[in-house]
This record gives structure tokens, C-alpha cells and sequence, in this order.
């Protein structure tokens, strides 16, 4: 499978950045692409072995799909490393760089869509973190 790596440097400190990752509360508020989709609902057991799931869904109530995953690696503030389950992996790090934190998110792409469009939407989901983390 072909990987697609983004990136993002965040303007917060590390803990900042890992709570609003991690959190469902926040991760409600960031995890969608366009303005047409949210994320009504999300859980996290941030923990290896352990699970996450976030009901993606078309604002317009067309269409929802859960995305789910369970994690491999967990490193607190520096490395998250999990199996979405259709079996593709997707790597994490968090770097801290002076007063910023860089993401980078290395995944394996899947075969139904064009890797530009999935890249562009996985950064689209970043950007919207970004976004969040260091405007609230």
C-alpha cells in the first residue's frame, strides 16, 4: 500500500495539543473535512490494545459511516500508532519545536479513492485541528 504523510505545526504547548487530540469532547469539534460533515459522537481508550471510534456523518443527514481503530503504540505527548479496521496503518509524532508542536501523520492509503483526495481530506481534518488548538 502507498503511504501519504501531512503535516501541521500547532502553536500550543504539547499538552494542549495531546488533550485536544485525544479527547472526545475536542476531537467532536475537529474531525471533519468539509463544513457539510461533523462528528456527532466519539469515544477513546487511549490505550494499547484499546479502541476508538468517531460517527462521521453528512450534516444534511445523507450519509454516516464509524471510522475505528485500535491502537498499537501509545506514547504519551510523542507517538500514537494504530490499525483503522480495514487494516491499514496509520503512524503519529508529535514534536515539540521551540513554542510549537509538529504533527506528522504517515498512513496507509486504501484503493476505492485517488491519494490527492485523500490526502487533501486527512489535512483538511489536521487543519481543522490546528485551527481549534490554537484559536480556543
Amino acid at each position: 500500500m502507498e503511504k501519504i504523510t501531512i503535516k501541521a505545526t500547532i502553536n500550543a504547548p504539547i499538552e494542549k495539543v495531546w488533550l485536544y487530540f485525544t479527547e472526545p469532547e475536542f476531537i467532536k469539534q475537529w474531525n471533519n473535512a468539509s463544513p457539510d460533515w461533523h462528528t456527532p459522537a466519539a469515544s477513546n481508550d487511549l490505550t494499547v490494545g484499546g479502541k476508538f471510534s468517531y460517527t462521521m456523518a453528512a450534516k444534511d443527514g445523507s450519509f454516516s459511516f464509524d471510522f475505528e481503530s485500535i491502537y498499537d503504540d501509545v506514547q504519551e505527548n510523542k507517538y500514537i500508532a494504530y490499525n483503522i479496521a480495514d487494516g491499514r496503518k496509520v503512524d503519529i509524532i508529535f514534536e515539540v519545536v521551540g513554542d510549537t508542536v509538529e504533527i506528522t501523520q504517515t498512513f496507509e492509503a486504501e484503493s476505492q479513492n485517488p491519494i490527492e483526495i485523500q490526502r487533501g481530506g486527512w489535512q483538511a481534518i489536521l487543519d481543522n485541528f490546528k485551527e481549534l488548538v490554537e484559536n480556543i
